[in-house]
């Protein structure tokens, strides 16, 4: 059975708040110099990447609603298949200053929608 719209919105803001969880009290030293902390945080962005993408196909008018959807889907594919490339500066950067933003989206479009979105 596909999976809604509704449910795609959802894996991104969990995804936002692993990223937000994996980063507490995580400055940009720290992330470089821990691994674990890196793959899940780039995990959490593979998993969002993959959501719009999915989103784009199914609901184009609901992923309107996302600032920088294409960017997120080429980010993703950037993480999956030129992570030689991956420069930690940017994706810390990506996670601090563009996911708070991409969770309120998300989280507006689902109520807009009459579901409320878990607090992470």
């Amino acid at each position: 059975m596909p999976r809604s719209a509704l449910a795609y919105l959802a894996d991104i803001i969990d995804a936002c708040d692993g990223i937000a969880l994996a980063l507490d009290g995580v400055d940009l030293a720290r992330y470089q110099a821990n691994r674990v902390i890196r793959s899940a945080v780039e995990r959490e962005f593979i998993t969002i990447g993959e959501a719009a993408n999915s989103l784009t196909r199914l609901d184009p008018t609901l992923v309107a609603g996302i600032s920088h959807a294409g960017k997120i889907v080429a980010f993703r594919n950037r993480l999956t298949h030129d992570y030689a490339a991956i420069e930690d500066e940017l994706v810390w950067a990506i996670a601090y200053r563009d996911v708070p933003v991409l969770r309120g989206e998300c989280s507006a479009l689902l109520e807009a929608r009459g579901e409320r979105p878990e607090v992470g």
